[in-house]
Order: C-alpha cells, then sequence, then structure tokens
C-alpha cells in the first residue's frame, strides 16, 4: 500500500507510481492520436494545424501539470528541465519517426509549408526563455514580463500558422514520396460530439498521470540525490513525452505523416509554455532568473536541433543514409551528446 503523502515514500514507491503514471500516459498517447487525426478531417482544420495545436497540447498536458506543479512547490529546476528536456527529447523522437519511416526520409515526404512555419515559432519562443535571464530580475505579481509576451508570440504564431495552412504563399515541389494531407471519408468516423467527448476525456487522464508524476519525480531525486535536472530531462521529459513517440510512430503507421511531423514540431512550440506556466505559478520570483545553466545547456542544443531540423525540412533530401535523413542522423548525435554531458558532468 502507498501512503498518500509522497513525503513517505520510499525509493521503491515513488519509481512504482512513476512507472504506473508513465504507463497511462503512453496508452492514453496512443489512444488520443486516432482521435486528433478524426477531428483534423471532421473540422477541417488539416493535419499540420491539429497536431499544432490538438496533438501537440494534448499529449504535452502531462508535461505541463508537472512543470506547473513543480514550480508551485518551489522546484523551479525540476519545472524547466522537464519543459526543456521534453522539448529536446521529442525532436529526438523525429528522428525515431524517420527511422519507422522506410519509404523515403520523413521530412522529405511530409513537407509542409505550415511544419516549417511551425519550427520557426519554437526557435523564436526558446530564443525568448533564453533572452529572458539577462533583463531584470522584475516581476508583476510574481510574473516576469517575458510570460505574457511568450503567450502573446505563440498565439500570434498559431494564426499564421493557421494562415499558411489555408493560403500558402509557396508550395513543396511535389514528388513520387510526397504524401499530402488528404481528409479520410468522415462518414466512415464517429459524429463530432463524440470525438470531442472522447479527446477530452483522454486529455483529463493525460493531466492527472502527469500530476502524480511530479511528487514521484521528487522522491526519486530526493532518495538517489539525482539533480532535479537529470531528473527532469532523462526521467520527467522523456516519460511525459512517450505520447509524443507513440502518436508519431503511429500516425507515420498509418499514413498521417504532416500529423506525425506537425505534432512533434507543433508539441514542441506548445511545450515553451510550460515555462511561462511555471512562472505563474512560481511564487519566489522570476523563474526564468532560476533556470540553471544544466536547462540553458539544453535550450541551446535544442535550438540547434531544430536549426538542422529546419535545413532537413527545406533541403528536402529523399532517401539520405538508408532512407534516413542527414537531418535525423545529426539530430540523433547531438542528443546523444547532450545525455552524455549531463550524465558525465561534462
Amino acid at each position: 500500500m502507498i501512503p498518500l503523502d509522497p513525503e513517505n515514500w520510499s525509493l521503491l514507491q515513488g519509481i512504482i507510481v512513476f512507472c504506473v503514471c508513465a504507463a497511462v500516459i503512453a496508452v492514453a498517447g496512443t489512444r488520443i492520436t486516432r482521435i486528433v487525426d478524426q477531428l483534423a478531417d471532421r473540422t477541417g482544420i488539416g493535419e499540420a494545424a491539429a497536431g499544432a495545436v490538438l496533438l501537440g497540447g494534448s499529449t504535452s498536458i502531462g508535461g505541463v501539470v508537472l512543470s506547473v506543479t513543480a514550480a508551485w512547490h518551489g522546484h523551479a529546476e525540476l519545472a524547466v528541465s522537464n519543459a526543456l528536456g521534453g522539448i529536446a527529447v521529442q525532436t529526438f523522437f523525429l528522428a525515431v519517426a524517420d527511422m519507422v519511416y522506410r519509404r523515403a526520409n520523413l521530412e522529405h515526404a511530409a513537407a509542409s509549408v505550415p511544419n516549417m512555419m511551425q519550427n520557426g515559432l519554437l526557435i523564436c519562443l526558446l530564443s525568448l526563455i533564453l533572452f529572458a535571464p539577462y533583463l531584470p530580475e522584475f516581476t508583476i505579481a510574481g510574473i516576469h514580463p517575458i510570460t505574457p509576451v511568450l503567450l502573446a508570440v505563440y498565439i500570434y504564431g498559431i494564426y499564421l500558422v493557421r494562415g499558411a495552412t489555408e493560403s500558402p504563399m509557396w508550395r513543396p515541389s511535389v514528388t513520387r514520396e510526397t504524401r499530402e494531407d488528404e481528409p479520410d471519408d468522415v462518414n466512415t468516423m464517429p459524429s463530432l460530439p463524440r470525438l470531442s467527448t472522447e479527446f477530452l476525456i483522454l486529455m483529463a487522464v493525460l493531466g492527472t498521470a502527469g500530476w502524480s508524476l511530479e511528487p514521484a519525480a521528487t522522491v526519486i531525486a530526493a532518495k538517489t540525490n539525482l539533480t532535479q535536472t537529470v531528473v527532469g530531462v532523462m526521467l520527467t521529459a522523456i516519460s511525459t513525452s512517450i505520447p509524443e513517440l507513440v502518436t508519431s510512430i503511429a500516425a507515420v503507421r498509418r499514413g498521417a505523416l504532416t500529423l506525425a511531423v506537425g505534432g512533434i514540431i507543433g508539441g514542441n512550440a506548445f511545450d515553451t509554455l510550460f515555462t511561462a506556466a511555471s512562472d505563474i505559478a512560481y511564487r519566489e520570483g522570476s523563474i526564468y532568473h532560476a533556470i540553471p545553466e544544466d536547462s540553458k545547456f539544453w535550450a541551446v542544443l535544442t535550438l540547434l536541433m531544430s536549426g538542422v531540423l529546419m535545413m532537413g525540412l527545406i533541403r528536402r533530401e529523399r532517401e539520405g543514409i538508408g532512407m534516413i535523413g542527414m537531418e535525423s542522423v545529426v539530430i540523433t548525435v547531438l542528443y546523444v551528446l547532450g545525455v552524455v554531458l549531463l550524465l558525465t558532468g561534462g
């Protein structure tokens, strides 16, 4: 029997809660992919926008709840490292999805203007987070001015993504390997109210699991003497990002390539808002000025990975190395290097 008070948990009990929550996130995240794909067709918003807003937001709900809960309890390092580490690992997951899609380089087959717009938005948001610590440590009601700026830039960015979906000013060249976003027959799908209800239920499940992950992660960090950055990047970020891995692979297998790429990149852009939400919950001042150097390193690494991905989306290499794009190889090497440096203290 596991006590309700996390302060009384042993290391084994913390690990059990952590594993159970991670499993729940994986199962619910898998299920929600099909729902979002059908909602994209039912509502007509398209796979790229659905990936950014619906899939990206819903699969990230566990992570945002964890970061906000950690910030509320004063664990700024865990809150920020979970957010920034999650973006890095999800970018790596896109390389994994590329390995699963054997017909061609995924970034070639799923080329779209909205996905490149979302990646540009992500780079802008990460840059703002890194810029914040160099501003005065000034807050209004405990909230740093960069927080509303982040929210405004994200909302405007999604507006631009939607505009690029509806009226693109240019289009990528269509090749034999290109898989365009073609809606399925909506007559064979469940009704919109049923899809919406199931979507909201799964979001609630993911949020509850994320809320339960935070005390488990804190116990693991305390009992093992690991830093909260290591726990955030290697444990909570990966576990709360499991839906992105599962959903991207599931979307690739369904042939929804734009949804797979858009879900990862759009989810990454959404995940930057973890930091904004954490700043609101953090009552000890500006959370941006409490970001440790290790977390700043992961933000910089993610910027580099996102830049490589952007070049891959523009270049559209067809086959690369064994059908895997060169950008996927570089992203994988960068992520593994980051993990090695984190664990060795380099």
